[in-house]
């Protein structure tokens, strides 16, 4: 089931790629992303209280907080340094630099929560880089 989760994730994340960059055309950045947090937040604790998990915030302990604290603090950054980028260039290859960092993601993930290492991630990550590299050193990335 979580394969689902995640090519919905996917998809939803090339929406969101694609409707900012639209909406960027005459629009501050920071402004932008500041509007879309906002529905962020609603959003969010909107599916906190429906689902009645609302209570459990107490129980979570202070590792975690300082985790998920850390974490909100790197998507605001994330997403304001996307969106500055996006104001500035070609949809197409800010996400594709933007998502190396998956290859960051998977190379963190090693050393910081042990999770093994196969051939298949390696190769995999190789060819993200590679194609990272190509395409921003096409003629169309300036």
């Amino acid at each position: 089931m979580w394969v689902l989760w995640a090519i919905l994730a996917a998809i939803c994340a090339a929406l969101v790629i694609v409707l900012t960059k639209a909406g960027l055309k005459d629009v501050d950045s920071s402004l932008a992303f500041a509007i879309q947090a906002i529905l962020i937040l609603m959003i969010s604790w909107s599916v906190v209280l429906y689902q009645g998990n609302f209570g459990t915030w107490k129980a979570i302990e202070k590792n975690a907080w300082i985790f998920l604290l850390s974490a909100g603090v790197c998507t605001s950054l994330s997403t304001l340094f996307s969106y500055k980028a996006l104001s500035m260039g070609p949809a197409s290859y800010v996400t594709t630099i933007e998502r190396t960092s998956l290859v960051i993601a998977i190379i963190l993930s090693v050393f910081f929560l042990k999770e093994k290492v196969t051939w298949q991630l390696i190769v995999g990550a190789t060819i993200m880089v590679a194609g990272a590299v190509l395409i921003t050193l096409s003629d169309n990335a300036n």
